[in-house]
């Protein structure tokens, strides 16, 4: 008789733990600030220079996608480096040049780029002001 009061007791508390965290791992969203999460990085995959990047929702418990602004100031750069899945960059500010499979074009405001598994590309700032894109694709 302990023995099954003692089980129900477990089973009830982790009845309780698995609601409880359920409800805060599925929360109906969340808002956050860029201003709150930006970081001062170097150009990410080895690409130079100074950036800032916002990684929105990286502590977002479940979340399968990363979106995320990366603000390329002058002479910065994401550099050249092998796709794994898609992932989308979005230009909301400024000019650059992208390199994909080798190709050299430029990039501007309002330019979209699907960048495909198994695809090359790399990213620089040109001009005078920075450059600012959205990136997101699916985690693995």
């Amino acid at each position: 008789m302990r023995i099954l009061k003692s089980t129900l007791c477990l089973a009830v508390f982790m009845a309780l733990y698995i609601s409880v965290r359920a409800q805060h791992s599925h929360q109906p969203y969340i808002l956050e600030h860029e201003k709150d999460i930006a970081k001062i990085e170097p150009g990410t995959h080895n690409g130079g220079g100074n950036t800032t990047g916002y990684s929105f929702f990286s502590k977002a418990d479940g979340l399968k996608m990363v979106f995320r602004k990366r603000v390329l100031h002058p002479g910065s750069a994401i550099g050249y480096h092998l796709q794994k899945v898609d992932e989308v960059y979005y230009i909301i500010s400024g000019t650059g040049e992208m390199n994909m499979n080798g190709k050299l074009f430029t990039v501007k405001a309002g330019d979209a780029i699907l960048t495909r598994p198994g695809s090359s590309h790399g990213l620089k700032q040109t001009g005078k002001e920075d450059l600012a894109i959205i990136i997101s694709y699916q985690t693995q």
